[in-house]
């Protein structure tokens, strides 16, 4: 018992480093696998990811990954704009990352399989210099 009392700020910055070391794997979100833009350019080149932006339409306009299919959240369960083949890689996509991950567990009540969250949405793609597509 002395032990614990002489050391416990060593006990506390172990349990503070622990929780840090935890956190990121808890704001991955709905069960759905937050991968990087480039983990994302790879899946869409290699496993034919289908990439899904959820924002509004007034968004997906202004810029939107090349390729993406338009599918707001609202209209996500009763839309025909996500892959027949359930096992298929979907990608979800919006501004910041937030509407993407309510969709992920969505998108997975609906049977697909394989749900991935972009992460940091639109604004991380930006940042890692990969190409976006403006709609007319």
């Amino acid at each position: 018992m002395n032990f614990l009392l002489d050391n416990w700020i060593w006990l506390l910055t172990a349990a503070a480093s622990g929780g840090a070391l935890l956190l990121p794997m808890l704001g991955k979100g709905g069960g759905a696998d937050a991968i990087s833009p480039a983990e994302a350019v790879q899946m869409i080149n290699r496993e034919k990811a289908v990439v899904i932006d959820v924002c509004e339409s007034a968004e997906f306009s202004a810029g939107h990954v090349v390729g993406a299919r338009s599918v707001p959240l609202a209209t996500l369960e009763g839309s025909k704009g996500l892959p027949t083949n359930k096992t298929l890689p979907v990608v979800l996509v919006c501004a910041s990352g937030a509407r993407a991950r309510r969709a992920a567990a969505t998108v997975r009540g609906l049977g697909h399989q394989r749900v991935h969250v972009l992460q940091g949405g639109m604004a991380g793609w930006r940042a890692a210099g990969l190409p976006v597509e403006k709609s007319a």
